[in-house]
């Protein structure tokens, strides 16, 4: 962790807003996937939000969880190194967070690396992991390792295609959100500037 002292006033409040987003249900799924995944190559973390924190902090675990979606031998992270030194583990996590843009993921999805090293926003490390499940899922090039269930399955393009005649016939409909003038009139109307009738 960074050498901060507690925080206090609006600054707790947003923190503890952040640390309620986290989802212990979740954090079984994602543990049972990278497992499944990484057959055998990492350990079974601590239970709970500071051991997955601690699992992941390094890199080593999410770097080869990202090659693993990749055929043997073209993982986008060539040098996996467990190192205890700060920079190497940030470098580890900002190498598989460039990979996971690559494979797919849009930047908005993506934690930062502090989010993950400093354990400040371990929620947004979960989405970025259930977002990188499923568009494993969705690519169906049999890399994927697990249930496909765990993730929600990711939207397919439905493209229709119209033929000339078809959109011309659209052309000549007045929409309703145009309104319509059935029934419309100006009788009952008094010119601009006259006073009001009442009888």
């Amino acid at each position: 962790m960074a050498n901060r002292g507690p925080s206090y006033g609006l600054s707790r409040e947003v923190q503890q807003k952040i640390d309620r987003q986290y989802d212990p249900e979740l954090e079984q799924i994602l543990v049972r996937w990278i497992l499944a995944q990484c057959s055998g190559d990492v350990a079974q973390p601590v239970p709970g939000r500071d051991g997955f924190q601690q699992w992941l902090k390094d890199g080593t675990v999410l770097c080869r969880l990202i090659n693993s979606l990749h055929p043997r031998g073209q993982g986008p992270v060539a040098k996996i190194q467990a190192s205890t030194m700060a920079f190497k583990q940030m470098e580890q996590i900002s190498q598989f967070l460039q990979a996971a843009e690559r494979y797919g993921i849009a930047a908005t999805d993506i934690f930062q690396t502090v989010d993950l090293w400093e354990g400040k926003n371990m929620a947004c490390v979960q989405r970025t992991l259930m977002n990188l499940g499923s568009l494993a899922v969705a690519k169906g090039d049999g890399l994927f390792v697990g249930d496909p269930n765990w993730f929600p399955k990711k939207s397919q393009e439905n493209r229709r295609v119209f033929s000339e005649d078809k959109l011309k016939e659209g052309q000549s409909v007045i929409g309703l959100q145009m309104g319509t003038n059935r029934g419309a009139s100006q009788a009952g109307m008094t010119g601009y500037g006259m006073p009001r009738q009442i009888l």
